[in-house]
């Protein structure tokens, strides 16, 4: 009897042994991603009831203080969708945003605010974290590019630790605009041209807080480039990135991410990915794209190597370290998630 159950316990602990590796090994699904930054994708994180929570264009994403992630869509049903990491809906809110295109989150350290731009209704807003306009930004008619206000298409915000914020211009006269906390113009520089220091599709800003001396990060998207501006508008570096139409980028630790719209030198308007670079501005991890290749310190073209997205238009990076992606006209998707493995 001893030898019969020192033989059945020995036959169940196998099992569970062989069970238990058969569930580390299971196959968690395809990677995406190179070097450092590999992720798998849930394609389905986002997905609502389009009947109750329809969208349209996903345009852009962030994440709040309460951990929450905030979709801006052009919706008007609907403009800001809010979800928690795991997908669910907690709530919307917004009606009046037909253009609804940036969304920039400014933390104070008590509470959130939202900048949104709305290209239809030639306009900037701040708002709160539910909705209330604190502030609205019109054309700035003293600027001889803006005498009429639908020359004033704003992409993109981006915010200073005092309340100062920068409008990126990136539809219209292309300029940057530099603001007080109170709304008042500071100062303006950019604008479409043919140098290094002008603009064509400065669709994206940002502050990088990465080095001592804070600077702008602004996209020259139809250039495929980052160019580094002083906070006062003199132009720093540029950054190439040949193929990738860049999007606006989202700075979170070391590293700077971006979606990438598409390629142009692909046929296939659906051709686009996400990119990361590193501190020193070198692409270390493309999400549905090449990998990169540096010759002589030049990035080869990049280009969309696996067709899991269409038209991203924007990366939101949460405090995990995932990825959500909101992509434009890509027949209403609702966002990805990539999970850092």
């Amino acid at each position: 009897m001893k030898r019969r159950s020192f033989l059945k316990a020995s036959a169940l602990s196998t099992a569970g042994v062989i069970v238990s590796k058969d569930l580390f090994s299971k196959n968690k699904g395809p990677i995406y991603g190179h070097n450092e930054m590999k992720f798998s994708l849930d394609n389905k994180w986002g997905d609502l009831n389009p009947e109750k929570t329809p969208v349209n264009d996903c345009h852009e994403m962030i994440q709040d203080v309460k951990g929450r992630i905030l979709l801006l869509t052009n919706e008007t049903k609907n403009n800001v969708i809010i979800y928690n990491k795991s997908g669910r809906l907690i709530d919307t809110w917004g009606t009046e945003f037909p253009g609804a295109h940036g969304l920039t989150v400014q933390h104070n350290g008590k509470e959130d605010f939202l900048f949104i731009t709305d290209t239809n209704k030639h306009q900037v807003y701040k708002t709160t974290i539910d909705g209330k306009k604190i502030l609205t930004i019109d054309a700035p008619s003293d600027i001889a590019a803006y005498k009429k206000k639908e020359a004033f298409v704003p992409t993109e915000t981006a915010v200073l630790k005092n309340g100062e914020f920068y409008i990126a211009d990136g539809y219209g006269a292309q300029h940057i605009l530099h603001y007080d906390a109170n709304g008042s113009l500071k100062n303006s520089f950019g604008g479409k041209g043919e140098g290094d220091e002008f603009f064509d599709n400065a669709h994206g800003i940002c502050i990088d807080y990465r080095n001592p001396t804070p600077t702008l990060i602004i996209t020259d998207r139809t250039r495929n480039a980052f160019k580094r501006f002083s906070l006062d508008g003199k132009l720093i570096e540029i950054i190439h990135l040949p193929g990738a139409c860049v999007c606006r980028p989202v700075i979170k630790g070391d590293y700077l991410y971006a979606a990438v719209l598409r390629s142009p030198s692909l046929s296939n308007a659906n051709s686009g990915f996400v990119t990361i670079l590193n501190k020193e501005n070198k692409v270390v991890s493309n999400l549905g794209g090449s990998e990169s290749v540096y010759e002589n310190n030049k990035l080869n073209p990049l280009s969309q190597a696996e067709k899991i997205l269409s038209n991203p238009h924007d990366v939101c990076v949460d405090d995990e370290g995932s990825i959500y992606v909101a992509q434009w006209a890509s027949g209403k998707v609702y966002p990805y998630k990539f999970t850092r493995v």
